[in-house]
């Protein structure tokens, strides 16, 4: 199911689907920031009733995250769902939203731009089994919400791409890539981030060739522990439950997209995550992968060499340094899309409708 593209006037929904930072007060001037932006694109954005309730309750009460999410799904006015930011427990929202056949009959019957990234990978499962085509892609607070005086050109160009009719567009190699911020309080409103110049570009790190298929991924961090409920205990219970997770079947026929995060995971524990995948033969089963610019370029080098390690007895090409993901800047990889990625030319097209157009 693939949703309509946004014009003048739409509703969007900023949803906490995991940590609800959104709720406390040292983050006002950032909301406003965003509130505006979204405004001046032409825009409603409206804030979900139970987002606003703090890190403590939101943490506890998992239930009230799933409760925004369907209502935002409930609401006809509503056309975009962004999420406000990551965290480490949206898989607590699975039951309440998978058992709950009213949601699923909305998502079905009125398909909306859902967003985000980071551990917002569990939801885009979700809506992937669900049937609903996805976008991993900007969040709320550290896109929409950027202190400096206008989005990232890069994050914009592509967050444009919702307004659009798009029947393919190319992912490209950013030419500038930013430092994350050391401060976000209101001093830093209109300050812009450092740039630092893109050296590397697309770097092949096994394989070769042209390879095509459907686009799935995420955070690896959020895939490992959905496998292995290393973080929280009951977590991988809730992929056994709901078979989040595509077959091996099915992954024949995908594009594999991986990231780490902003917790900037170890060479060491990202091998051992790598082979966890390996160990399942979804690496192996995979048409290709796509790998997203580390973190601040931290163990830039480093991660290369785990790839390359966990890769070498795989003919599985993948591409290493694309900008999506806890990077900045970013863009918009669309869940289900067909890709086409020419690894020999270091070039990533996608290449199906990732909208419906209002006009048809």
């Amino acid at each position: 199911m693939i949703p309509y593209n946004l014009k003048q006037g739409d509703k969007v929904a900023i949803i906490s689907l995991s940590n609800g930072v959104l709720g406390e007060d040292f983050v006002k001037h950032e909301i406003d920031i965003g509130l505006k932006r979204l405004e001046s694109l032409g825009l409603n954005p409206i804030i979900m009733p139970n987002s606003m309730l703090g890190i403590n309750y939101l943490k506890e009460h998992p239930e009230k995250r799933a409760e925004d999410l369907k209502l935002a799904f409930m609401n006809d006015e509503i056309k975009m769902i962004i999420t406000a930011i990551g965290g480490d427990d949206t898989y607590k929202t699975i039951p309440y939203l998978m058992d709950d056949k009213e949601f699923l009959l909305a998502v079905k019957k009125k398909p909306k731009i859902f967003t985000g990234f980071s551990d917002t990978t569990i939801n885009h499962f979700m809506f992937n089994k669900i049937g609903l085509s996805t976008f991993y892609g900007p969040a709320f607070l550290v896109d929409i919400c950027e202190l400096d005086n206008k989005m990232l050109p890069y994050t914009e160009h592509y967050f444009s791409l919702f307004f659009k009719k798009v029947n393919s567009f190319e992912i490209k190699s950013s030419n500038i890539w930013y430092l994350d911020r050391i401060d976000y309080s209101a001093n830093s409103i209109g300050v812009p981030r450092t740039k630092v110049i893109e050296k590397h570009g697309f770097e092949l790190l096994n394989g070769s060739g042209v390879r095509s298929g459907n686009l799935f991924g995420g955070c690896i961090e959020s895939i490992y522990n959905l496998l292995v409920g290393e973080r929280y205990a009951d977590e991988n219970k809730i992929n056994d439950k709901y078979n989040l997770i595509p077959s091996l079947k099915e992954l024949r026929k995908k594009i594999l997209f991986l990231e780490t995060s902003e917790a900037k995971t170890s060479p060491h524990k990202l091998e051992i995550m790598l082979n966890k995948l390996k160990k399942r033969e979804i690496l192996s089963n995979v048409q290709g992968i796509i790998v997203g610019k580390p973190y601040d370029e931290v163990y830039y080098e480093e991660y290369k060499e785990i790839y390359k390690k966990v890769f070498y007895d795989l003919d599985t090409p993948v591409l290493y340094n694309i900008n999506f993901g806890h990077s900045y800047p970013r863009c918009i990889i669309p869940y289900d899309a067909l890709c086409v990625v020419d690894f020999n030319n270091k070039k990533i097209k996608i290449k199906s409708k990732i909208l419906n157009d209002y006009t048809i």
